[in-house]
């Protein structure tokens, strides 16, 4: 697996904890920032993640800003992209097993460095289910369709 990672001036610490996590976990990743201690705009680390994970160029993406609000929702404004804002193990590990989410966003303001190792943790090793949960994940992948 190979995930592409990035953060606004608001989730920086986080982000170096998941890095941290992953390689650990041997999974490969790349790190598209930020290094800044004054603040930037989210969507322009949001976007190129999305955009990566959409084409197929890495098969996951984690973003990390105060809240994790305005990633997930700049994330999912890319067509096939299924980002889930997650502040807890419970919801990290449903929305792998039942909405196969490729994209992992949370807030450093609302969860501590250890909580969101332990949700990227799960997130990252829990595989989709299918079955009933395949049907509809394949009803929004057929929505995106109809605004091409």
């Amino acid at each position: 697996m190979k995930v592409v990672i990035a953060s606004d001036h608001g989730g920086m610490n986080i982000r170096k904890e998941i890095i941290s996590l992953m390689a650990e976990l041997n999974i490969e990743y790349v790190d598209l920032g930020c290094e800044c201690n004054t603040p930037v705009d989210y969507p322009d680390y949001a976007i190129p993640v999305a955009e990566k994970v959409a084409s197929g160029e890495v098969d996951r993406g984690i973003l990390i800003c105060g809240t994790g609000i305005g990633m997930s929702i700049a994330a999912n404004k890319v067509k096939g992209v299924r980002c889930a804002l997650i502040h807890d193990t419970f919801s990290a590990k449903a929305t792998r097993e039942h909405n196969n989410t490729n994209i992992l966003a949370m807030g450093e303001r609302i969860i501590g460095s250890g909580l969101a190792r332990d949700i990227a943790k799960i997130w990252l090793t829990t595989p989709f289910e299918g079955g009933r949960h395949e049907n509809r994940v394949n009803k929004i992948t057929a929505y995106e369709v109809t605004f091409e």
